[in-house]
Order: C-alpha cells, then sequence, then structure tokens
C-alpha cells in the first residue's frame, strides 16, 4: 500500500513540476490566438494574430486581409510584447513594428509603426 501512495505523491509532484515549467514559459499568458480590426489609411484591416512565448522570446504568424507574415524580433517584459511583422503590399515590402501592453487575460492594446511613418493603435482580443 505506501509503494502505491509514494508513487501516488511521485505523480502528483511531476504534474504541478510540469504545470509550473508551462506557466513559466508564458508567465505574460500571450500564447494563443487574437483577433482585431481597426481603420487605416489604406481602410480597414482585420488581423488574427498567433502567438507563442517561451521564456522572454515571443514567435508566431499575423494573417490580416492584406496577407500573412511570421513574426519576428518578439520579445515580452511582463505586460509589455514587442514584435516586427513583414508585410508584402503591393510588391514593397513594409516592416511594421508592434508595441503592446496586456491590459487583462483576453486584451492587449497595441499601438504600431508602418515603416517609420506612424500608424494606428488598437486593442486585440483572444479568439476563444
Amino acid at each position: 500500500m505506501n509503494r502505491i501512495k509514494g508513487l501516488g505523491i511521485a505523480l502528483a509532484g511531476l504534474a504541478l513540476a510540469a504545470g509550473a515549467q508551462l506557466m513559466a514559459a508564458d508567465a505574460s499568458g500571450i500564447t494563443g490566438t487574437w483577433t482585431t480590426s481597426f481603420e487605416s489609411q489604406v481602410g480597414t484591416q482585420t488581423y488574427t494574430y498567433t502567438f507563442k512565448v517561451d521564456g522572454n522570446k515571443l514567435t508566431g504568424h499575423a494573417k490580416s486581409n492584406f496577407g500573412e507574415s511570421d513574426l519576428t524580433d518578439g520579445k515580452v517584459d511582463k505586460d509589455t510584447v514587442h514584435f516586427v511583422e513583414t508585410l508584402n503590399y503591393q510588391g514593397m515590402e513594409l516592416k511594421i513594428a508592434y508595441d503592446g501592453k496586456v491590459v487583462s487575460a483576453d486584451e492587449i492594446k497595441f499601438k504600431r509603426d508602418v515603416a517609420g511613418q506612424g500608424g494606428e493603435e488598437f486593442t486585440a482580443k483572444r479568439q476563444k
């Protein structure tokens, strides 16, 4: 009986350790799919972002009505996030830098700068 009890305690300890490691991998809670729609100089833009956070590194993908790209230079520090989207817009490569602040488990407020020319502010919401 003690062997079974000991095994149960060991398995519970492993489960707790695995859960703690997952939480540490994304303490910001950003990993997942986020959506937004906002007005810009080129009309309404609708985006779906897929983020994955490991420690303080963010990777992911952006898909909009203007195209798709993998995200680069992604960083997370507590409740702030930064990444760059490289979008091919009408044959031109545009670097779009994003800076965001996590305001709740389901919202991130972003400011983006399109090729150093300014940009938009918007809120992305977690897709459920």
